[in-house]
């Protein structure tokens, strides 16, 4: 059984010298965040932001902190790690340091107020009925309605150097996502995590394989061979190129059930999320389902594995 950590939530901990853990909570999934500060020769820089919803406030926060932090980064733009950045500005007076592509998303998704029917409609698409589409819409106002992210950051692209730390790209779990890495030690985002496994998900608007780029930045991290990964949930990852191969074995396993789940006959993401994740999920995790499930799909596709189908209503799945 998984070791089950013990969080002092939005208190600073140091996890080695220089680098210092605020743990928030969230009021669902893994029920934290994890948020990083790192040393500078002129102040910390914070990496990601938590989701801005809950107390205390970081005002609170970082005066418990020996120094002023003089920057922010954004790993990727999901609600949990850029949601409180426009508080943590405020707080701060720092600059916000956000790659390109992921503000670019960022701006699509939670900048807009349509967000949440583009998704449902998108879903539709993928076999998900109307009604399960409907709690949907209202379920991505809750998020869209309280994520307050940090407009016109510098924009920063992989192979920068942040106040000395390089900027490692790591898509799959956001297109965009990006890492920070120095002297062995990867500030990862949610690029690796123990014991869960980083949600990998197809979504509207966004690139076509993502288990592909994520299968490719595991094997990348494989090779980095870091001596630890800091990620956003969960516990600090001492072999994380282990890590890396064990979360992609994980990933040829359920390649081959979701393989095993085709046939002749054509079946929507949302049917083979059944398969994948039973049928008794709420809504807010269904969607989850259906993501990851297509993003298996897509992978099977591409590696001539399946065929897909569609026309302007649907899209279904067979056996190649």
């Amino acid at each position: 059984m998984a070791k089950v950590i013990e969080h002092t939530f939005a208190t600073p901990v140091e996890v080695e010298p220089g680098i210092l853990r605020v743990t928030l909570p969230l009021p669902s999934g893994p029920r934290h965040v994890h948020c990083f500060l790192l040393r500078g020769a002129d102040g910390w820089t914070l990496v990601d932001t938590g989701l801005g919803l809950l107390e205390p406030s970081w005002e609170e926060i970082l005066a418990q902190v020996d120094g002023p932090v003089v920057r922010i980064f954004i790993t990727h733009m999901h609600p949990d790690h850029v949601g409180g950045a426009e508080a943590a500005v405020r707080a701060t007076g720092a600059p916000v340091f956000q790659g390109r592509l992921d503000y670019a998303q960022c701006e699509r998704v939670w900048g807009s107020d349509d967000w949440p029917e583009r998704i449902a409609e998108w879903f539709v698409v993928h076999g998900v009925p109307a009604a399960v589409a409907e709690e949907l819409i209202e379920s991505g106002h809750v998020f869209a309605d309280f994520v307050r992210f940090a407009w016109n950051p510098t924009l920063v692209e992989p192979g920068d150097d942040v106040d000395g730390w390089h900027v490692h790209a790591t898509p799959g779990h956001a297109d965009g996502h990006l890492s920070l890495y120095r002297d062995g030690v990867l500030v990862a985002g949610d690029t690796l995590l123990a014991p869960i496994t980083p949600a990998i998900g197809l979504y509207p608007e966004s690139r076509p394989d993502p288990l592909g780029d994520y299968l490719d930045t595991l094997s990348s991290l494989a090779e980095l061979d870091p001596r630890v990964s800091y990620g956003g949930h969960g516990e600090t990852i001492h072999e994380p190129a282990e890590r890396a191969r064990e979360i992609a074995a994980h990933h040829d396993e359920r390649l081959d059930r979701t393989a095993a789940a085709l046939n002749a006959e054509p079946r929507s993401g949302y049917e083979v999320s059944h398969d994948l994740f039973g049928a008794t999920l709420p809504p807010i995790q269904r969607r989850f389902a259906v993501a990851e499930a297509l993003s298996h799909l897509e992978r099977l596709v591409v590696l001539g594995r399946a065929r897909r189908a569609e026309d302007a209503r649907t899209v279904t799945y067979t056996a190649a």
